[in-house]
């Protein structure tokens, strides 16, 4: 498991009967995770002095009820990498920010940092910049490609307060594969590329997008768009049902001709001391 485990202002205190407890910067959440199928484990008694908790909705979706007063937004940093973070309790149980992803961030971080020469990333789907202000705090210039004009938002935020105001970053609004298309025909080509695809999704133009039909097809569209000289290729993947290896499998066929090297494994948060790791989703490295 590639294990996010550098965290200091974010813990996974415990986990118990599908909820996290965590504390994000001094505020203490409880949130639903599917993945948490165990009960009666439960140790922490911040589970009854939490801030606020999300509860799903028979009816879909969900919302928050808070038991004390939190801000409407706060500050988390990463501090193994030098990142700041915009953390607010958003719907469908999100706050901006997946603490998991930590581990890709220090594996890219070291590549690109190694790579002694300049790195163009394309991070697509990218949701609030967390690999992009990663890659950029390593030294490489980053394309930023959500098809939410406020997620793009939080992300430019997320690196204004990384201080990276100045980095070269762009900052797109669009559908991915449309820009993607977009950029195979303008001859643009990118060292490293990653991705967050969700399992359903919808683009600018109400284009719909369901993971499990379309990844592989996309991946090896996207491949297109590698440099002569690539540092590697990071897919994420959150959709239940598919396996770390099939993730891999799909980088290894669909860039069979560029001879990488693929990894894949689950990402996961230490819960409480560390004894245990909680599964969070899958990723497949592939480097050249």
């Amino acid at each position: 498991m590639y294990i996010a485990d550098k965290w200091t202002e974010y813990k996974l205190i415990d986990a118990d009967d599908g909820k996290r407890l965590e504390d994000w910067a001094g505020h203490v959440l409880v949130r639903p995770d599917p993945q948490i199928i165990w009960k009666e484990c439960a140790k922490s008694p911040l589970w009854k002095r939490a801030d606020a908790v999300y509860k799903r909705s028979k009816s879909g979706g969900g919302a928050w009820t808070q038991f004390k007063k939190l801000p409407e937004e706060w500050e988390l940093s990463y501090e193994s990498l030098g990142l700041r973070f915009v953390v607010k309790p958003m719907g469908f149980k999100h706050t901006g920010v997946f603490p998991e992803q930590a581990a890709n961030w220090e594996w890219f971080s070291h590549l690109i940092r190694d790579a002694k020469r300049p790195i163009k990333v394309l991070n697509l789907f990218a949701y609030t910049g967390g690999a992009t202000i990663a890659a950029a705090k390593a030294g490489a210039s980053v394309v930023h490609v959500d098809a939410s004009q406020g997620m793009n938002r939080q992300a430019q935020k997320n690196a204004e307060l990384s201080g990276l105001s100045s980095a070269p970053i762009r900052y797109i609004t669009d559908d991915c594969a449309k820009f993607v298309q977009r950029e195979i025909r303008r001859g643009n080509r990118y060292d490293a590329i990653i991705m967050d695809p969700p399992s359903y999704g919808r683009g600018t133009s109400g284009e719909l997008w369901k993971l499990e039909d379309m990844i592989f097809d996309f991946v090896k569209m996207t491949s297109e768009l590698l440099s002569d000289q690539p540092l590697f290729f990071l897919i994420n993947s959150y959709t239940t049902g598919l396996s770390p290896s099939t993730m891999g499998c799909i980088l290894s066929l669909a860039l069979k001709e560029r001879g990488g090297n693929v990894a894949c494994d689950e990402v996961g948060l230490p819960i409480g001391d560390g004894r245990i790791c909680l599964p969070c989703g899958a990723a497949a490295r592939m480097t050249f």
